[in-house]
């Protein structure tokens, strides 16, 4: 059977390199090639901050199987295929043929594509009969959405008036008109600006008189106006804006994908509670697992130390800011290695910042991937969860600000009314399991060092009933009632 056959080649494999931290790689190979055989669907958990070299147990019976197979990849876990895993397999003698692009290849090669080439060969027929492996499963809904995102840049407009002279006046007209309303209105600190289905009819409406329509315009027609989140992105120097569309479900806009398709899918994800069910959009997709498995790490030798007064202020309270940096400036004193600071709100983070490099000097800096041993570097939750592979480890991470996600952000404001509508708690099914996911991937560098701490500075951690599931997706840890000296 191909799970004996890659359980026999990849154990091999491992004597051969030596010894290897993570202890699943047998289990995995084993779920990987029985779902190949079976060609059925497996949904495998893997531990929050596992570590990468999960890969090869993967790849092992991809090797060996004589399947058609799809493995969908994002860009930097295909530079790691490439560069590191293929590699590793041919000096094993596994060589495994795999081939890029828009066409299919042969039977026996492994098809390598991003999200975009999947929804591209899905809608165009040629995914045939291939199973689909499906890694980074904590990621895929946001991969996906951005796949499907549609984007109408300046150039598009002059384009559409170069392809429709006829209706040029009013096209003018009405990017004249969304132009005032966008330039005009508040903005989200990444320049976005929500739009409603009202700004776009006129715009929608005229296009639908207008045929045929140039790319990406047509595409931008053909998709409903409900159940997608429309926003402009706003270059505030040159005084120019983007037209943004992106589904608030991306699983469910791709119904059916693994309907009798067989198909693995792996992620960093949470076990499931009991009683728990896969979320509607995944079922939408049609994965429904016959396997469903949590491989979770070896229990931890030391809990993590966590500094968390009991009484701190909340974030839209006057004195937070000044909270911040005295706590800020004491947990940096007698740090001989990398701190990390993380804030998403921009205008406190480089506030921060300043006060912080006013006391500290060239120590401090802001998102930069080249930090002093000894720095102090303040950064976006999803800027260090993009470069904490490629840094350092810290000593100590500063939550100043929990992650959740701003309202003012209009993909989180329209995901959040669409679940109002329904009657359903956003907070606790959206914003908060959001939240504790990026929270335990990005403390997960600190547990793998003896002394590293996480300190939380955001007083709602103490303050709000739902703090406690913060610390229950933080355990093991261990409370540290004051600071000493590193």
């Amino acid at each position: 059977m191909l799970e004996a056959r890659a359980h026999h080649r990849l154990k091999a494999l491992l004597v051969q390199e030596g010894a290897e931290t993570w202890p699943h790689h047998l289990s995995l190979s084993r779920l990987v090639g029985r779902s190949l055989r079976r060609a059925d669907h497996s949904l495998i958990r893997l531990a929050v901050g596992s570590d990468p070299s999960w890969w090869i147990s993967l790849l092992v019976p991809l090797a060996l199987s004589e399947s058609p197979l799809a493995l969908v990849i994002s860009d930097a876990q295909r530079q790691r295929l490439l560069q590191i895993e293929l590699p590793r397999l041919a000096r094993a003698g596994l060589p495994l043929a795999c081939r890029e692009g828009p066409e299919p290849p042969a039977a026996h090669v492994l098809w390598v594509m991003n999200h975009s080439e999947l929804i591209q060969a899905w809608q165009r027929q040629r995914l045939g009969d291939r199973q689909l492996v499906l890694p980074q499963a904590e990621r895929l809904e946001a991969l996906l959405r951005q796949a499907l995102a549609i984007r109408i840049d300046p150039q598009h407009w002059d384009q559409l008036r170069r392809a429709m002279p006829a209706a040029e006046a009013a096209l003018l007209e009405l990017h004249e008109r969304l132009s005032q309303r966008v330039l005009a209105a508040p903005r989200h600190p990444d320049g976005r600006v929500a739009l409603a289905i009202n700004d776009e009819a006129p715009l929608r409406q005229l296009l639908s008189l207008l045929s045929p329509l140039p790319q990406p315009w047509e595409h931008w027609l053909a998709v409903p106006g409900s159940d997608w989140c429309s926003w402009a992105e706003v270059n505030a120097e040159l005084l120019q804006w983007s037209l943004q569309r992106q589904p608030l479900e991306p699983l469910a806009v791709l119904s059916g994908l693994l309907d009798n398709r067989g198909a693995i899918v792996i992620g960093q994800l949470p076990a499931q509670r009991p009683g728990d069910a896969l979320p509607a959009a995944t079922l939408h997709m049609g994965l429904k697992p016959q396997v469903d498995v949590l491989l979770g790490e070896a229990p931890l030798a030391d809990p993590l130390p966590l500094y968390a007064p009991l009484r701190q202020p909340l974030p839209n309270s006057p004195i937070y800011a000044q909270h911040l940096l005295e706590q800020s400036r004491r947990l940096m004193l007698g740090q001989e290695r990398l701190s990390v600071v993380l804030v998403d709100d921009d205008q406190l983070r480089r506030q921060l910042t300043s006060a912080l490099a006013a006391e500290f000097g060239s120590r401090v800096v802001h998102e930069s991937t080249n930090p002093d041993s000894n720095g102090v570097l303040c950064a976006r939750w999803s800027w260090w969860l993009d470069h904490q592979e490629r840094l350092p480890q810290p000593a100590q991470l500063v939550v100043a600000l929990l992650p959740i996600a701003s309202l003012e952000d209009p993909l989180t404001a329209a995901r959040v009314s669409q679940l109002r509508q329904q009657g359903r708690d956003w907070f606790r099914e959206l914003l908060l399991p959001d939240a504790l996911l990026l929270v335990q991937h990005a403390v997960s560098s600190l547990r793998r060092q003896h002394g590293a701490r996480l300190a939380i500075l955001d007083g709602r951690l103490r303050g709000r009933s739902w703090g406690q599931r913060v610390l229950q997706a933080l355990e093991p840890w261990v409370g540290l009632s004051r600071l000493l000296p590193s």
